[in-house]
């Protein structure tokens, strides 16, 4: 009995190794970047455009990075700044615009701040950072605001339609139709003042500075798992860190991962793909790809966001990373 322990113990490490490299991807925690990442995508299906995730914009007031779930801007022009709340309970709302939520089996109540009130500052935070950026003004009431709850745990206390307007409740969240824009936004304002080739220039230079503007980096694991903070180095031989060492923010915006030997796990080798920063095209030609091969045990050193601690991940376990400028 013992014998058959041991071994399925050793086989278990062996597939977890192969699979996933040393470190504990299977445990790290990316609920809620997942959920971001799950609605943008849903948004760009529904909507159309183009959804930037994971903003960093500057607060002029406090001299502080504010962080901005994301922006989703149509095709028609239309642009609205997205708080994700990933929450599970039994919702209601306090007079001062606060939630309280109720879960668990000994009921235990929590206290949230109101996001509308929240993600209405970072409309204003973002109108200043664009205006100052495209050099433009955007018109009053431009940029709308949702908090949008996906959680298929959320419950609410009081009837959807009690939320205020901003807010998209799970039930709301799942009955989204394309053709119900009025259920998400309510209106086009034909972007920024202007007749037709106005409007499309305005639509550019808008998505331009979105594109442009600080984000979190991201990171994707294997088993679908996405992660956002901050790259800061890569560990291992000596060797393959200065082969890896052209790969810096300034210079590359995104690298993925290929496994060139699906033998040998110990001294496999993994191909490291990764592309020049260039803000005049949107994707990288074939051509525009560089490749080094590194040992598979190399490690990308993260520090996760909203985090003070750094953690290290396999070059095996991760997909793909996108580097902010």
């Amino acid at each position: 009995m013992w014998v058959e322990i041991v071994c399925g113990l050793v086989i278990y490490k062996l597939f977890r190794r192969f699979f996933y490299g040393d470190d504990d991807i299977l445990d790290v925690e990316t609920t809620d970047s997942n959920a971001l990442f799950s609605v943008a995508a849903r948004l760009e299906k529904l909507y159309g455009g183009k959804v930037y995730t994971g903003l960093r914009i500057p607060d002029a007031d406090t001299g502080q990075l504010q962080n901005i779930d994301m922006v989703l801007v149509t095709k028609g022009g239309e642009a609205v700044v997205i708080c994700v709340q990933n929450l599970s309970g039994f919702f209601s709302i306090n007079a001062d615009g606060s939630w309280v939520s109720t879960s668990g089996h000994n009921l235990k109540t929590e206290h949230h701040p109101d996001p509308v009130a929240e993600v209405k500052r970072q409309v204003a935070i973002l109108k200043y950072y664009i205006e100052g950026r495209g050099n433009t003004t955007v018109p009053e009431g431009y940029l709308s605001c949702k908090v949008i709850c996906p959680n298929p745990n959320f419950r609410s206390a009081i009837r959807s339609d009690y939320f205020p307007p901003e807010v998209v409740t799970y039930e709301q969240w799942i009955q989204l139709k394309p053709e119900l824009k009025s259920t998400f936004s309510g209106w086009i304002k034909g972007a920024f003042l202007g007749g037709k080739k106005e409007m499309q220039e305005s639509i550019q230079k808008l998505n331009f500075v979105l594109s442009t503007a600080p984000t979190w980096d991201r990171l994707e694991l294997k088993g679908n798992k996405y992660l956002l903070g901050e790259f800061l180095d890569f560990k291992g031989k000596q060797d393959d860190v200065l082969s890896l060492k052209a790969i810096k923010r300034s210079k590359i915006s995104r690298l993925i991962i290929q496994k060139t030997s699906m033998f040998g796990i110990a001294h496999s080798k993994l191909q490291v793909l990764y592309c020049s920063r260039d803000y005049r095209n949107e994707g990288a030609s074939a051509s525009d790809w560089k490749e080094v091969t590194v040992r598979s045990n190399t490690e990308v050193l993260f520090q996760l966001q909203n985090s003070t601690k750094s953690r290290k991940f396999k070059l095996s376990s991760v997909v793909s990373m996108s580097l902010s400028a």
